[in-house]
């Protein structure tokens, strides 16, 4: 469970570093969905514990009685466990709050989203078509949702390279069932073979979840290229696209240590910082705070995170190539000459 599909591994064991630091921060405030959980990693084979399990809390091996039949290894840890649409519901808070805008648009390039100093390209998957970028493939993925029949713990199974995964997530009255990565494809209608296959497999582990009520099937493409592209492009015109996007399996492990990669990037003498969040003195997340209403440049984003949780609040789903498109809200209003800016919620 931890980065999956996905490289460089220095800057992948750094982002996802700064990441964790950040979620468990965010964990104190149950509003958030984050909450740190404990549970089990195994193998049917012996096979050694990743580097990163072993810098978590409570990381120690487990012992014979703790593993499921077939099982021959595994080992127990806490991390932060992330209830995605109670989460992605409270990030749109925090970017509400801060004086965002959410316009659901179709974009066929990157300069359809207008004129702007600063333009964030975190599309996801959609780039491959909206740039293009040929190097960024889909591999897709299915869940599936069910009633929690008592599980307070996380089960995942390090199956390697596998199209067949078995993992089960406890989210307070509901279980995430995984799941499958099958690279190439981006079709996001549920497959009831393997949907059937899932709840077969973490059946297998967990009985309990054999007559467990099927809530929902969530499907997505996993963006997946050789490495992460977080970079600066400088265009002939001064303004400047910064590229965010080719998480594969890690969007959420990696997605603080990214975004302040990101912000790194975006040229200081354009941009000012208007907010801070913090939970606590010293810990980002939570409250808002107004820092410096200093007029920002216009800043066009499409993150797959906000789709998702549009997505969920609207109880639909969006075509593959949609996007969000986002701006501070002053620069909204002027382009636009209102002040009222369309929300999908």
């Amino acid at each position: 469970m931890g980065p999956y599909l996905v490289e460089p591994k220095d800057k992948v064991d750094q982002w996802g570093q700064r990441s964790l630091d950040i979620f468990r921060g965010l964990a104190e405030d149950p509003a958030t969905g984050v909450r740190l959980t404990s549970g089990i990693e195994a193998s049917r084979t012996a096979e050694a514990p990743p580097e990163w399990a072993t810098t978590l809390p409570g990381f120690r091996p487990c012992g014979p009685a703790e593993l499921p039949a077939k099982f021959s290894a595994g080992y127990r840890f806490t991390v932060p466990l992330i209830d995605m649409p109670t989460y992605l519901g409270y990030l749109l808070h925090r970017f509400d709050a801060a004086g965002g805008t959410v316009e659901r648009r179709r974009l066929a390039s990157l300069s359809d989203a207008g004129p702007a100093n600063v333009i964030v390209n975190c599309t996801g998957i959609g780039a491959k078509d909206l740039l293009p970028d040929p190097d960024l493939r889909p591999i897709r993925g299915q869940h599936v949702v069910v009633t929690n029949p008592g599980l307070t713990e996380f089960f995942s199974e390090d199956t390697g390279l596998s199209s067949d995964l078995l993992c089960f997530y406890p989210h307070g009255d509901t279980v995430v069932l995984g799941g499958t990565a099958i690279d190439g494809e981006d079709g996001l209608a549920s497959d009831d073979t393997a949907a059937a296959s899932i709840l077969a497999r973490c059946a297998e582990v967990e009985p309990r979840l054999a007559a467990a009520r099927v809530l929902e099937h969530r499907v997505g493409a996993r963006p997946t290229r050789a490495t992460v592209r977080v970079e600066a492009d400088w265009q002939e015109d001064g303004s400047v696209v910064v590229h965010n996007y080719g998480h594969g399996g890690a969007g959420v492990t990696l997605s603080w240590g990214c975004a302040e990669a990101t912000r790194a990037l975006l040229p200081r003498s354009e941009i000012r910082p208007r907010i801070t969040y913090s939970t606590r003195p010293g810990v980002p997340g939570g409250d808002i705070k107004q820092q410096n209403s200093e007029k920002q440049p216009s800043v066009a984003a499409g993150s797959k995170a906000q789709q998702d949780a549009a997505r969920e609040a609207a109880g639909e789903l969006w075509q593959e190539h949609d996007v969000v498109f986002s701006r501070p809200r002053a620069d909204y209003e002027e382009s636009k000459g209102t002040t009222q800016g369309s929300r999908d919620r």
